[in-house]
């Protein structure tokens, strides 16, 4: 399975961005895809998933603000971010879960204040 990101830049507080990873390969073992992210000093941490069949999961911290969605013909996941904050500002992951965890390359989202 490769995963392919795009999407994040620079953007201001309060602006939006919109972030999608494709995914290809052994597309029909992925389960739930979704995004992590990685800010400077901190631990990589979740932001939000999605499974196959829609379930989602946000972190605390981009709930009411980031929204998660998947389109499983084109094998594409989104993560629209709005409100953005300078505490968003990370290297986005994007992550898919099946056989095994899947990992695509980083793109970074900076929020400037």
């Amino acid at each position: 399975v490769q995963l392919q990101a795009s999407g994040g830049g620079l953007v201001q507080a309060g602006g939006s961005l919109r972030l999608s990873c494709a995914a290809s390969g052994r597309v029909f073992s992925i389960n739930a895809m979704g995004w992590y992210r990685q800010a400077p000093g901190k631990q990589r941490e979740l932001v939000a998933a999605i499974t196959r069949g829609g379930t989602t999961t946000y972190a605390d911290s981009v709930k009411g603000r980031f929204t998660i969605s998947r389109d499983n013909a084109k094998n594409t996941v989104y993560l629209q971010m709005n409100s953005l904050e300078p505490g968003d500002t990370a290297v986005y992951y994007c992550w898919g879960s099946g056989e095994y965890d899947y990992w695509g390359q980083g793109t970074q989202v900076t929020v400037s204040s």
